[in-house]
Order: structure tokens, then C-alpha cells, then sequence
């Protein structure tokens, strides 16, 4: 079999802070957006020049679900926790979404994957983002 991860979906409260905050911090394109009448559910798929896609959804009268303030507290309910993403640079980039609003949440250090370093920030809703710089980070 052969896939490989298409986006990772994000629910949020407002779309379009959250896009704008999404594209200035990762430097992510609109690819499209979307609305879904029915449901009144709106939505945006957002790209990174290196292919890797987000999609951000907003449906009016949602409510918060988990907003842990660290992975730990993360993990303590089951579903999903976290995206990740990789940089060969953890320091810099880490710096840049503190920078463009991030919350920090555990600054760059060792992973428990051996030779990898990590981070944990997150976005101005309370989803947790971590960093991850190992050295084939983006060679693949």
C-alpha cells in the first residue's frame, strides 16, 4: 500500500484570524476555500511550499474542546493532540512563531527520539504545534 499523509484538519473558532495567522507564521498559501451551506461550515485548505497542507474549519455555535496548555496535559485525553511539523533550523523558526504570536509552551531541547531536538508552541486558539529538527528533516 502506498499513501502518505494529504492534510491535517483543524477546527477552529474564527476562521479568518486563524488563516491569516496560519499563513503569516508558516508562510502557508490558500489553496481553496469552501463553504459548506447545509452545515454552514466554512472552511480553508492552506499549503507550505514544501507540500505539506492544513485545512482550518469554523462551523458558527462550536465549542472549545481540548486546549491543553502542554503535551502532557494533551495526553490525558484520548483523539488528537498535536501536529507536527519539521525545520533543520528549530531555534530560528521556534523564535519566528513566538515572534508572530505563538504561545510558548516548552522551548527547543532534546527529544526522546534520540538525536532529534523538539519544541512546542501554540496557535492564538490553544492548539498545540510541535517543532522537530532532525538532520533529514527535509531531505526527503
Amino acid at each position: 500500500m502506498t499513501t502518505r499523509l494529504d492534510h491535517v484538519g483543524v477546527n477552529v473558532r474564527d476562521l479568518a484570524a486563524q488563516t491569516a495567522w496560519y499563513k503569516a507564521a508558516f508562510g502557508l498559501k490558500t489553496v481553496f476555500e469552501f463553504r459548506l451551506d447545509g452545515l454552514g461550515l466554512s472552511g480553508v485548505v492552506l499549503e507550505h511550499p514544501r507540500g505539506w497542507r492544513i485545512e482550518l474549519l469554523a462551523r458558527p455555535g462550536s465549542s472549545p474542546g481540548l486546549r491543553a496548555p502542554d503535551p502532557p496535559t494533551a495526553v490525558l485525553t484520548e483523539g488528537y493532540g498535536h501536529f507536527a511539523v519539521t525545520t533543520p533550523e528549530l531555534d530560528p523558526v521556534y523564535g519566528a512563531l513566538v515572534a508572530h504570536g505563538a504561545g510558548e509552551v516548552m522551548k527547543p531541547g532534546p527529544s526522546p527520539e534520540p538525536g532529534v531536538r523538539m519544541a512546542w508552541v501554540n496557535d492564538p486558539e490553544g492548539n498545540l504545534i510541535e517543532l522537530i529538527e532532525r538532520s533529514t528533516a527535509l531531505s526527503a
